[in-house]
């Protein structure tokens, strides 16, 4: 009984973190292809704070967040 209580809790926590993330991302991809670069940076220091918290809880594996980061700021240094 707890441990189905818990694992709801933490499976809520990690859809979360995973939503933000990933809408995170597609904002800032927005940004980019709309031209806003001085936005798109600053909204990139978030995601970066983000996608790393993510990985530290284990929400989203490590790798796909530096793949992420790697990504965007691969677009933003292209832009």
């Amino acid at each position: 009984m707890k441990d189905l209580r818990q694992s709801k809790k933490r499976q809520a926590r990690n859809i979360k973190m995973q939503t933000h993330v990933k809408h995170s991302y597609k904002d800032i991809q927005t940004l980019l292809r709309m031209g806003k670069t001085g936005e798109a940076t600053q909204a990139l220091l978030a995601f970066q704070k983000t996608a790393d918290k993510a990985a530290r809880g284990k929400s989203v594996h490590r790798n796909k967040a530096n793949r992420l980061k790697s990504r965007l700021m691969k677009r933003l240094a292209g832009a």
